[in-house]
């Protein structure tokens, strides 16, 4: 049985360079469906109707339908489907949604200008996924091996031995802690590696990206309703992971197990426009469209990785460094239209190009002591965007909503969403870039998941200045996961590297409730 004893020893600090890879950064990137419970109930389809305080993000000119000042607070419940607790993550938990209020005042007989602030979840990260499979003359430390037959490790000395202490910028931690205790025979100056025959992974992951709005919005003539709005993003990211392979070596079969933990931070910023206008000025029938600059992310990443075998012996190693992600701009266009008090019908479609999310890594960074404040600069990741542009692709999302009263007090709703799957067919995390995102990678399993579809309904009662609204979303998501990626010899069949995707999925349920005030 091969122990592992030494430990690694990478000065990765000495990297000036510093961005994330294309797999983790899409984590940050998405978004879910949340906000209040009649703008979940309803789909999210409320960009051309308005008047509901979610909308701020999506379409600012919705708060300029406000007629009333209004607060909204929101919470509830998310568990997921098909899953088992595993470490710390737990598959069923509470979540505070939305908080947040409006300030109309009038201006005219039928002009208002209103003012809003909003904070609410828009990405919430627990999520625990498993999934175990068969390997055939296959593993993850066989990865490592057929990175340093194609020379992409470390420099070698004259004798064709490897230079530790100079990794090439292809090698990252798993490469190094694999290298230096398990695929080199420092007494006859090769490289070998141990096969397995299965595998099994688990890992749970938490936090939230929480989103502060401040709204400036109003309308003219009751006829076409502008805003603008300023979000503040929050990123609060982690994951703890172990992933197990079955080896087989030629002292007999043991295990080997990757346990990694990492956490991303930090805050980003956006502004977002819209306007909602009447082609028909006796009808109801209104259009809104809206768009979002990128969100100008400064994040933080720290990991801690340990590997270890099934006798104890066990290595660790762990980085943090800092870097940029710029998103996507996002282009929005909405349909919305109301009988009498008693119906409202939306439609609306988003897009956004997630190819062209930008990875980039500080190059310089400095204090200003007059100011008392930091500043940097920094430069796209091209090899690591260009990866990007090969793995993901643009989204569109389609969302339905209708609600109907049969009371003035009483609200029914129902709502649908179809999401397009953000990953092209065929992608995967490669570990063979020359950036540094590859470079500082401590896992190398990878997800391609498909389209998402939301089906929400829900309940509001109102009575006087209160109002309460119920909502329930189930929101699923099928993937197709894939321990490493897949490694193929030219010249010898026998070394290739294969492993079959397992089919994952991510079925989530969740309880929303809204407590609302006007004055």
């Amino acid at each position: 049985m091969k122990k592992i004893f030494v430990m690694a020893a990478w000065a990765f600090a000495a990297m000036p360079m510093l961005a994330q890879e294309t797999y983790e950064n899409a984590k940050i990137v998405a978004e879910d469906l949340n906000g209040t419970a009649r703008y979940v109930g309803m789909g999210g389809a409320m960009e051309a109707l308005g008047a509901d305080i979610s909308t701020i993000s999506s379409n600012p000119a919705g708060i300029g339908l406000f007629r009333k000042s209004t607060a909204n607070l929101s919470f509830g419940l998310v568990t997921q489907q098909d899953a088992a607790d595993f470490s710390e993550g737990s598959k069923t938990k509470m979540s505070f949604d939305q908080a947040g209020f409006v300030y109309s005042s009038r201006t005219g007989q039928n002009s208002y200008l209103n003012f809003a602030f909003n904070y609410h979840k828009s990405r919430n990260f627990n999520y625990i996924l498993s999934a175990s499979d068969r390997l055939n003359n296959a593993s993850q430390n066989k990865l490592t091996y057929s990175k340093a037959k194609e020379g992409l490790l470390y420099e070698v000395n004259g004798d064709g031995a490897p230079k530790f202490d100079r990794p090439y910028v292809t090698c990252n931690q798993l490469d190094d802690i694999y290298s230096r205790n398990l695929n080199y025979d420092v007494e006859k100056n090769m490289w070998f590696y141990d096969a397995a025959n299965g595998y099994t992974f688990d890992r749970a992951h938490e936090g939230y990206v929480g989103v502060f709005d401040l709204n400036l919005s109003g309308n003219i003539n009751n006829r076409v309703f502008l805003g603008l709005t300023v979000g503040l993003h929050s990123v609060n990211y982690k994951h703890y992971g172990e992933y197990t392979e079955h080896l087989q070596g030629p002292n007999g079969n043991y295990m080997m197990t990757v346990a990694d933990e990492r956490k991303i931070s930090g805050s980003g910023a956006n502004i977002a426009a819209g306007v909602i206008f009447r082609p028909i000025e006796t009808s109801p029938f209104r259009v809104g469209l809206s768009v979002s600059t990128p969100t100008f992310y400064d994040l933080t990443t720290k990991n801690y990785t340990r590997v270890y075998d099934d006798s104890g012996f066990g290595v660790n190693n762990g980085e943090s460094y800092d870097y940029k992600l710029y998103t996507p701009w996002k282009f929005g266009l909405s349909l919305g239209h109301t009988v009498g008090n008693s119906l409202a019908l939306g439609a609306s479609y988003e897009f956004a190009d997630y190819a062209h999310t930008d990875t980039r890594y500080i190059t310089d960074s400095y204090y200003d002591s007059w100011y008392g404040n930091y500043y940097d600069s920094s430069e796209s990741d091209r090899v690591m965007n260009n990866h990007t542009k090969q793995t993901l692709k643009g989204v569109s999302t389609l969302k339905l909503g209708v609600e109907y009263k049969p009371d003035p007090t009483l609200a029914m709703r129902l709502g649908y969403n179809y999401v397009s799957p953000m990953y092209k067919d065929g992608g995967f995390k490669d570990g063979t870039l020359a950036s540094d995102g590859s470079y500082y990678s401590s896992a190398t399993d990878f997800t391609n998941w498909k389209a998402t579809n939301r089906i929400t309904c829900g309940l509001g009662y109102a009575t006087g200045n209160f109002n309460i609204d119920l909502a329930y979303q189930y929101n699923t998501t099928k993937g197709e996961f894939m321990p490493f990626m897949t490694y193929v010899d030219k010249d010898y069949e026998d070394e290739d590297n294969v492993c079959d995707p397992v089919n994952v999925s991510n079925k989530r349920h969740q309880l929303l409730l809204t407590v609302g005030y006007k004055f």
